[in-house]
């Protein structure tokens, strides 16, 4: 009797150490045994799971079906039922086999009977398998979902991350290639290369993509360009949900990138410039400024170059006034605006600091007597409702008076747990915080002149919530709390003394 052999693992069991070799040798044994020949033996790593592409599986049945008359193949011999199939559907496949050539299929460890009674136990077995894989799927399914949820992407982290076996940051930046990723979006955000010259670019600069594939092709800089993940979104059965993970890449950043992928803006090289891609809007239509370079021939030769930025709005209203600016102009304006959030003097600074940390001491020391107090409510109504109890006990009180006052003492009590809750939200770091954010302030012309054109425009977004220009004027809307700095705590009086205008106080030492 001839008999072909099939071994089969899936891939999650070939990670737990299911060994094929263990079913190969006791498949063999079990030929040996019976004295039957062994023509072929099949052995793969692949899901059985319904709908899944079952590649070898779909090979060994053609094989058997095309050669079981010229090599006289029995049967197919396998370590158990749920090693060929897990589904009905591959059952019934097999049961076609047997019935048009008449092989037949033998396990070592499960043995069906011949007649109505075999098929039966056959049939029921490959339910319970089916059962088995569509459990395991399902609950496969849910681990996802869930993982997902709390913010931590499913399968291989994508280029730039890499999995590593910690529950608490299972994704984190890999050490070399998030290098790479960076300069990715640093190089392409500029607007001044395509795929075929930022391939040239990481190549020069030593970057690569991979061992086997040194160079970066076109498919591979789209799909990292386009790449939601890299921004903290990770998308799952048509919801997006916010990712844990340290992200490498800023928003606006990411999305000056698709601008110029998708060649919104009429121009896709005014990208390159510094208030491109939307960061500064016309004031009259809301429009994005766009940047375009001007080259003027001088009589001695040479040409000079200025960059203008206008209204990208091609079909405005009527009135709608003519806004173009020099870069030069337009950033010096920036920088005046930027230079009324400094303190009028070092020692006015230097008092705004200390009145800072004496203000947040003051916080700290009412939200330390505050939650002592509210401890020792707490503490109180513990023992009112020990003492109402006893009384209770005891009979000096009525029974609705005392369904009366205990309703009264958990409600109560209720509203201290509830504010003790709430009072333990407060953040120590919340001082230091501040006062760096009054420094950077304070600093902020001198960072800005320092930085280059992808931090000049973090610096925007971070200061600012909406930046517009008229055909005259720049308006930057502040975020909080620069809004109040652009405000000044303070007035000039007209004789060139300083007086407070909120609850904070300038000594006149300081003046």
């Amino acid at each position: 009797m001839n008999a072909v052999i099939w071994a089969r693992v899936s891939s999650r069991e070939q990670k737990e150490g299911y060994s094929i070799d263990a079913q190969l040798r006791a498949t063999r044994d079990r030929a040996l045994k019976n004295g039957w020949s062994v023509v072929r033996e099949f052995e793969v790593a692949e899901s059985a799971k319904r709908g899944a592409e079952r590649a070898a599986f779909n090979k060994m049945l053609k094989w058997v079906k095309a050669n079981a008359k010229r090599e006289k193949i029995n049967a197919i011999l396998s370590h158990k039922l749920d090693r060929v199939c897990r589904n009905m559907r591959d059952a019934v496949r097999l049961q076609e086999l047997e019935d048009a050539c008449g092989v037949q299929l033998a396990f070592v460890e499960n043995q069906f009977g011949p007649g109505a009674a075999g098929a039966l136990s056959f049939n029921v077995m490959a339910a319970v398998a089916q059962y088995y894989s569509d459990n395991l799927r399902s609950e496969v399914l849910k681990g996802m979902d869930e993982k997902v949820r709390q913010g931590w992407p499913t399968g291989h982290a994508p280029f730039g991350y890499l999995n590593v076996e910690d529950k608490e940051e299972p994704v984190i930046p890999h050490p070399e290639s998030s290098k790479t990723l960076m300069r990715i979006f640093e190089l392409y955000s500029s607007g001044k290369y395509t795929f075929e010259s930022l391939r040239d670019k990481l190549a020069e600069e030593g970057f690569t993509y991979r061992l086997s594939q040194p160079r970066f092709n076109r498919t591979t800089l789209s799909y990292i360009l386009n790449n939601r993940f890299y921004i903290g979104e990770l998308v799952r059965n048509g919801k997006t949900y916010r990712g844990k993970y340290r992200l490498l890449i800023n928003r606006q950043t990411f999305n000056l990138c698709q601008d110029i992928l998708n060649e919104r803006n009429r121009r896709m090289a005014s990208h390159s410039h510094l208030f491109s891609g939307g960061i500064i809007r016309c004031a009259h239509c809301g429009f994005a400024m766009t940047g375009e370079l001007i080259r003027r021939k001088l009589r001695d030769g040479t040409v000079r170059e200025h960059v203008y930025y206008r209204c990208a709005n091609n079909h405005p209203e009527d009135g709608h006034p003519t806004a173009r600016w020099r870069e030069e102009i337009l950033e010096k304006a920036i920088l005046d605006d930027f230079a009324t959030l400094r303190m009028p003097s070092e020692e006015i600074a230097d008092w705004f600091r200390a009145s800072l940390k004496a203000a947040f001491a003051d916080v700290e020391g009412l939200h330390k007597r505050h939650t002592q107090m509210l401890a020792k409510r707490k503490t109180e109504l513990a023992n009112m409702q020990d003492r109402l109890l006893n009384c209770y006990l005891s009979g000096a009180i009525e029974d609705a008076a005392f369904q009366a006052k205990t309703a009264e003492l958990k409600r109560e009590l209720a509203e201290v747990e509830e504010s003790i809750e709430k009072a333990g939200n407060y953040d120590p770091d919340a001082p230091a915080r501040a006062l760096a954010v009054f420094d950077f302030s304070q600093n902020l012309v001198r960072i800005w002149q320092r930085s280059n054109s992808a931090q000049k425009r973090e610096i925007l977004d971070c200061v600012s919530l909406n930046r517009t220009i008229s055909d005259v004027s720049l308006y930057l809307v502040k975020r909080k709390p620069f809004d109040f700095l652009e405000k000044r705590p303070f007035v000039q009086s007209g004789r060139g003394e300083w007086i407070r205008t909120t609850g904070l106080c300038v000594p006149n030492a300081a003046l």
